[in-house]
């Protein structure tokens, strides 16, 4: 088990690098002058430009770039904005706000997609399974931003059961909403995916096995059907939740939620590169340690892949 973790970290290495190294090209090897736009529509001081040229070594080739930028971030440095504002206090404050709606929608998706899919993928071609299929289906066909709106007027504005946007300290119990909605469409494949995983393995020799030694239904599809069912599952739910956190932007904006997806969007918008880049590569290492937690899943549900 240790060298299937530790295979895992060093196939790690690379990707980092890699990904790391082609947000940064992205970002400041534009062609063109760097600092075009960066202080709206008039020019940039040379004082703010020299400092910055400093700062990021834009005189030399992106390659020393890239490598002065890596040191400082691993010493915690995640350089300023155009204004001074340390880019570390700014991941320090928006995150958690972004785990923790990230987290609700996972939560939401899993408990709800997973038991939709275990019954169903039980009773195939019922009521229950025809109004499941049904519903997925709605929900694939809705965006984000209709779900959100449609709910926020509906709940919040006409009803008043929640508020319209989310305090500035995120509490868990006003987040119930926004995770249903960020977690809405991976709901529906999940609970699609688990229908189908279920169905198909019950027809295994395992489970036929099982039976007719007369284990409890309740243990066979708990220990037995459930257990390798849940490996595209598990492998769908870690990946997402990495994405989740990137792709929160619509969801931050509809309930007024101060994230990472709301900073990346401004910053693209005010063309704050230093702010892109650092929060990003955060995004991307919480997306590899996912995967790798996904991996080690793997182990733990099929200890066959660990030797393979």
């Amino acid at each position: 088990m240790g060298r299937y973790v530790l295979r895992r970290l060093l196939q790690l290495i690379p990707v980092f690098i890699g990904t790391t190294f082609f947000i940064y090209l992205l970002v400041w090897a534009v062609p063109g002058d760097p600092f075009a736009g960066k202080c709206g529509e008039r020019r940039c001081p040379d004082a703010f430009v020299e400092r910055m040229t400093q700062e990021y070594h834009l005189d030399q080739s992106i390659f020393v770039q890239y490598y002065h930028y890596m040191i400082k971030l691993f010493q915690g440095d995640f350089g300023q904005t155009f204004g001074g504002v340390e880019i570390r206090g700014i991941i320090a404050q928006t995150y958690p706000n972004t785990v923790k709606l990230a987290l609700m929608a996972v939560i939401i998706e899993a408990v709800i997609g997973l038991t939709a899919g275990v019954l169903t993928g039980l009773r195939r071609n019922g009521f229950l399974d025809n109004l499941v299929l049904v519903s997925t289906l709605f929900l694939l066909a809705l965006p984000t931003f209709v779900t959100g709106f449609v709910l926020q007027w509906v709940l919040g504005v006409q009803w008043k059961i929640i508020r319209p946007t989310v305090e500035a300290g995120a509490p868990f119990h006003q987040l119930i909403v926004p995770g249903f909605v960020l977690g809405s469409l991976s709901m529906a494949y999940i609970a699609r995916l688990a229908r189908t995983s279920i169905a198909e393995n019950r027809r295994g020799d395992y489970v036929r096995t099982a039976i007719a030694k007369g284990l409890p239904m309740r243990r066979v599809v708990g220990i037995h059907l459930l257990r390798n069912s849940l490996i595209p599952v598990v492998t769908f739910l870690g990946t997402d939740l990495g994405a989740l956190m990137g792709g929160a932007i619509v969801t931050e904006g509809i309930f007024g939620i101060n994230g990472i997806g709301l900073q990346v969007y401004r910053g693209i918008v005010t063309k704050e590169g230093a702010t892109v880049v650092g929060i990003i590569v955060v995004l991307v290492l919480i997306y590899l340690l996912m995967n790798l937690l996904v991996d080690i899943l793997y182990a733990v549900l099929d200890p066959r892949i660990r030797y393979e």
